[in-house]
């Protein structure tokens, strides 16, 4: 199996940077990607920025909205590329047109490369219940493709936000932190889950998982937390 993880957050030229180099090492010689634009509200506008913007990586992004045969697109697909946007939304067009069994059998089966950023990270893993987005739709269920046997928590950041006001000054917000919405899920679920930092990826070999970018934070329910940081083998978490 391989797979391409983004937390999001690739802004800036250096991160932007890592990212395109991983692409390129990761897609390799392929010619197309099969973009799932699905998070977003717009497919044609979302194609067209990712485009505009370099994050196509010099792939020709192929619109899976425009497919009059999603299951067909997805046969013939030589690498799939899941954006970001609202979770919820992501998972209910998924499971709506039926594509959540085919694309897990694709990349499972078939080695075919998967690369998700923020929400297409979401739903590589088990559920979206880790997810950071507002439910603006109901999905049918929050089961995702589970391409890695653990949550993911993209966008995530340690500790209490502080926001800048008009005047310049900086105030503490005091609403949940990551780690309470983590320990939240965990009253409810036992399955791990992985706090990935903006601008860091996972990659996986079959066997291996490597984390690039940036740190990590590891949550198991009932035990502290476990940091990594950019570089770690993570492999053992693929076998729990």
């Amino acid at each position: 199996m391989r797979l391409l993880l983004g937390s999001g957050g690739f802004r800036g030229e250096e991160r932007k940077e890592l990212l395109v180099g991983a692409m390129r090492s990761f897609f390799g010689d392929i010619q197309e990607l099969l973009f799932m634009p699905f998070a977003g509200d717009d497919g044609d506008l979302y194609v067209r920025r990712m485009t505009e913007l370099g994050y196509h990586v010099g792939y020709q992004l192929v619109g899976l909205h425009r497919s009059a045969d999603a299951h067909a697109a997805i046969k013939k697909a030589q690498g799939i590329y899941v954006g970001g946007g609202n979770s919820f939304r992501l998972i209910d067009r998924l499971h709506r047109l039926d594509l959540v069994d085919l694309v897990r059998r694709r990349v499972v089966q078939e080695g075919l490369p998967y690369m998700g950023v923020s929400a297409g990270t979401n739903v590589a893993c088990p559920t979206m219940q880790t997810t950071n987005d507002m439910p603006i739709v109901q999905p049918p269920s929050f089961q995702a493709f589970g391409l890695v046997p653990f949550q993911i928590n993209a966008h995530y950041y340690p500790g209490n936000v502080f926001f800048q006001q008009a005047d310049g000054s900086f105030h503490e917000h005091h609403g949940e932190t990551r780690e309470d919405r983590i320990r939240e899920f965990h009253q409810c679920e036992e399955t791990p889950v992985l706090g990935l930092y903006e601008g860091t990826w996972l990659q996986r070999e079959d066997a291996s998982l490597v984390l690039h970018g940036g740190p990590a934070r590891w949550f198991q329910k009932g035990a502290d937390p476990t940091d990594f940081a950019a570089g770690s083998d993570l492999s053992a978490l693929l076998t729990g």
